[in-house]
Parts: C-alpha cells; sequence; structure tokens
C-alpha cells in the first residue's frame, strides 16, 4: 500500500472538485485529486454541456418552423437525431481537454484515477494508495434519484446519465418530473420530431415564481407538449417501445421511451463517511455555513452538501473553500444571491425571493416593479415579446427578481450583480443599456419602481415650478 501526504485532497474532478483542486495548486499547496469516473464529472458528461447543446439543435428546428415571421419562408426541417447526438458529443470533446488529467497534472495536481473511501478521519484509500491530507474536499456531486415506483425496476427507463447514449429519436417519450431538466429535455426532443409527455406529481416548474413558470409551461404545450400535473406516478409497465405509466389518479400515459427527471441525490455512498465522523442529512452531507463537515478537517461543497445544485454553486463554493483552506481567511457561504435558469424557450430566471416569499417575509415594505417584452424594441424586432421581468424591492435595494423570456439567463447577471453587493434600484437607473438591447428591459424595470415617486408626485411637481421661476 503507497502513502502520501498533501495539503489539500480533493475527492471528485467535478466543477467543484477541479477549481478547488485548480486554485490550490496554482497558489503553492500540495494537492491531490481523485476521480473514479469521468473527469469533468455530471456538468460536462451528462448535464449543463449536453442538454444544453441538444436544446441548440432543437432550437435550429424550430427556427426553420417559424421563418415566415421574418420573410423566409417556413419549411419542416430534416432532423437527423443521431446527428444531433454526435453534435452532443462534440461539444462535450471540445471542452474536455479544460477539465483532463493532463492539464490537472501540468498544474502541479496528482490526479488518481480512483474512488475514495474514508479510513479515519485524516485518511482516505484510493486504490492502493492512502492518502493522509491536512484539509480534505468531498466534491461528488449527485446523481439522478430513481423513484420506488412500482414495475419501474422491470421496465427500461432513461436518466440523463443514459439519454444522451440514444441515436434513435424516441417516437413518444414519457417524462416523470416537470422541473428544469424534465421541461427542458421535453422541449428539446419535441422540436427534434418526438411526441411528448411531462407527467408531474404536483407543479410543473414548482420552485420558481408561479406566474413566470406559467408563461413557459403555455409556450411548452403551445408546441404540442403534454403537460399533466398532479399526476403521481403510481404504477409503471411495458416493455421496450411500449411503456405505460399509471398515475395514482387512474390516468393512463402511454409512450416508446422512459426518462426519469424527478430530481437528484447526493453521491455518498462510497466514502465510508462514518470512519471519518461525517454526518449526513435527508438531502447530503451536514455543513455549517463555512462549508465544513461535522470534521473540522473536512468540507463538503457542490451537489453533495445538500443545498442548491447547479454547476454555478459548486464553482462558488469552491471558491469559498480556497479562501478557508488554502489561503486561511474566514469566508462563509450564502444562498441568497443565487440564481438559478431554466433553459427552455423562453427561459426562466431566478434570483433571490419569489413575490411570494418576499410578500410572506417583507409584507407591505415590499413593492414589485415590473416590465413587459412586449416593450422592449430589440425583442419587437427579433419577434420574442412573450416575457416579462419582475424585480422585488424592499426600501429600494432589489431582494429578487424572476424573470421569463428571451435571454432570462443572461439578464438575470445583473441582479445577481446587485444582490451581491446590496445595491440600490438608483443604481441600476444609472447605468446606460446600449440601444437596441433586451438589457434595457433590466433599465427600465428598475425606472419603473421610481416612476410613481417622480411623475404625478406634487410635491415635486411644487419643486419643479419653483426651481422653473428661479431659473433665468
Amino acid at each position: 500500500m503507497k502513502r502520501i501526504e498533501t495539503d489539500i485532497l480533493v475527492i471528485g474532478a467535478g466543477s467543484g472538485g477541479l477549481s478547488v483542486a485548480s486554485g490550490a495548486a496554482q497558489m503553492g499547496a500540495r494537492v491531490v485529486l481523485l476521480e473514479g469516473h469521468k473527469m469533468g464529472g455530471d456538468c460536462l458528461n451528462y448535464g449543463c454541456v449536453p442538454s444544453k447543446a441538444l436544446i441548440a439543435s432543437g432550437k435550429a428546428a424550430q427556427a426553420q418552423r417559424h421563418a415566415s415571421q421574418f420573410g423566409i419562408a417556413d419549411v419542416s426541417p430534416d432532423v437527423d437525431y443521431a446527428a444531433a447526438m454526435a453534435h452532443v458529443q462534440d461539444v462535450i470533446a471540445t471542452i474536455a481537454p479544460i477539465d483532463s488529467v493532463e492539464r490537472f497534472e501540468r498544474l502541479g495536481v496528482q490526479v488518481i484515477q480512483e474512488y475514495g473511501e474514508f479510513i479515519s478521519p485524516t485518511e482516505v484509500r484510493a486504490g492502493d494508495t492512502v492518502i493522509t491530507a491536512r484539509r480534505i474536499v468531498i466534491a461528488t456531486g449527485s446523481g439522478p434519484l430513481v423513484p420506488p415506483i412500482p414495475g419501474l425496476d422491470a421496465v427500461p427507463y432513461l436518466t440523463n446519465e443514459t439519454l444522451f447514449d440514444l441515436r434513435e429519436r424516441p417516437e413518444h417519450l414519457l417524462i416523470i418530473g416537470g422541473g428544469p431538466i424534465g421541461t427542458e429535455m421535453a422541449q428539446a426532443h419535441r422540436r427534434l420530431g418526438s411526441k411528448v409527455t411531462v407527467i408531474e406529481g404536483a407543479r410543473a416548474l414548482g420552485n420558481d415564481d408561479p406566474e413566470t413558470a406559467a408563461i413557459v409551461l403555455e409556450a411548452l404545450r403551445g408546441e404540442g407538449i403534454q403537460i399533466a400535473e398532479d399526476a403521481l406516478a403510481g404504477e409503471v409497465r411495458g416493455t421496450a417501445g411500449a411503456i405505460e405509466v399509471v398515475a395514482k389518479d387512474g390516468r393512463v400515459f402511454n409512450g416508446s421511451h422512459l426518462l426519469i427527471a424527478v430530481g437528484r441525490k447526493s453521491n455518498t455512498e462510497r466514502l465510508n463517511l462514518g470512519a471519518a465522523g461525517i454526518e449526513t442529512t435527508k438531502t447530503g452531507i451536514k455543513v455549517d455555513e463555512r462549508l465544513k463537515t461535522t470534521n473540522s478537517r473536512v468540507y463538503a461543497i457542490g451537489d453533495v452538501a445538500g443545498g442548491l445544485q447547479f454547476t454555478h454553486v459548486a464553482g462558488y463554493h469552491a471558491g469559498i473553500v480556497v479562501r478557508s483552506a488554502v489561503l486561511g481567511l474566514p469566508a462563509k457561504a450564502s444562498a441568497a444571491h443565487i440564481p438559478w435558469v431554466t433553459y427552455t424557450a423562453p427561459e426562466l430566471a431566478q434570483i433571490g425571493l419569489t413575490e411570494a416569499q418576499a410578500r410572506d417575509k417583507h409584507g407591505t415594505r415590499l413593492q414589485v416593479v415590473r416590465q413587459e417584452y412586449a416593450h422592449n424594441d430589440r425583442a419587437i424586432a427579433e419577434r420574442t415579446t412573450s416575457g416579462l421581468i419582475k424585480v422585488m424591492v424592499v426600501r429600494g435595494r432589489p431582494v429578487g427578481a424572476s424573470i421569463v423570456g428571451a435571454q432570462a439567463g443572461e439578464l438575470i447577471n445583473l441582479w445577481a450583480l446587485a444582490l451581491a453587493n446590496d445595491m440600490k434600484m438608483s443604481q441600476i437607473t444609472a447605468m446606460v443599456a446600449p440601444y437596441p438591447t433586451l438589457g434595457e428591459v433590466n433599465k427600465r424595470v428598475a425606472g419603473a419602481y421610481f416612476t410613481p415617486r417622480l411623475f404625478g408626485n406634487p410635491w415635486v411637481g411644487r419643486a419643479v415650478r419653483a426651481v422653473q421661476r428661479w431659473l433665468p
């Protein structure tokens, strides 16, 4: 058995683990990185990257169907599903070198391609090697949650880890789960020519603002996607090519393929956490605001920490850990300024409090300001006028923003900056947005906050008249 001593041991080479390893090594720390599966983790291989690549294929097909609004004849696209999936794999292959073993070894990281297992509070075994580390970072991510639906174990089904292996287009894709993954893949496959049914046990896109989510769901239904809500799956039966999902209320849904997209579970099974004195919760590893586990030498970041499960959260957590474990600086994590986006068309973005959450927390101190895409000249020019932004404001500062519409994921960036830095609405209005851009929506909604304070206010009117009499 070989033994290694190091400053930082990172378990898991997904987004968060790679960020810690890269940052720590470049700052001079000795770093060992363990990965028993694929470098780049879920995001590169099964999640964000392949899903957005497939969405792009669907977008290209849909543009051909609706070109007449721009003076170009509509055509029915000739979709080659296998070629679309080849495009997905090419995108992964293009990005993969950034996450490769070779790159990280060039950065000075010792990469061991084995799974890690704790054997003591400070030691981890990986294959035939035992690593002792001053600080350990668990970044093992999450995997698809497969619910215990009767009959599911006897029927072929897909998850995000197997969906992108398909080369023949599903004739009729059934999707259990109406969250971001379910809705994104529903629209992508519908646009590529599949029939699609989404089966959701509660409310589709239920973690988002109901008003903005409703606009997305209307668009999906308008493209021919069947979305069944309050349809809790009670049984699955059938064979490959002929699958039935029976809801507990008796509704039956028939299709050729089944995708399970009900959520994620933290990857902790292989870690032997008990040997390190590390406690878990129902959602993942128990951490404090510094991302430390119940073993003070061990951190947990990203999906495995049981909070918001997004790649950018893992990257944010990595920065917290580098400041703490590498530089010895105080650093605490917060979820208050973390945005998220569902990449449907229209896109759906959220940061901070939704309108309902803000009303519960702030009551009459809350002011909600709104701006429709329909009043934005760039949206009019590009025929993307379906959408709106609303910002929740308390005492002149935004506490949340909900956006639905074209490029909502880009527009939410400004509000991420505002919430992260406790900015005022007046600072947003001071921004000069180039014309014509969708970004003017952000400027205009900030201006809407001040409109009732400036226009129609009798005190403002008196002040203006006094100034006019005084001016030469």
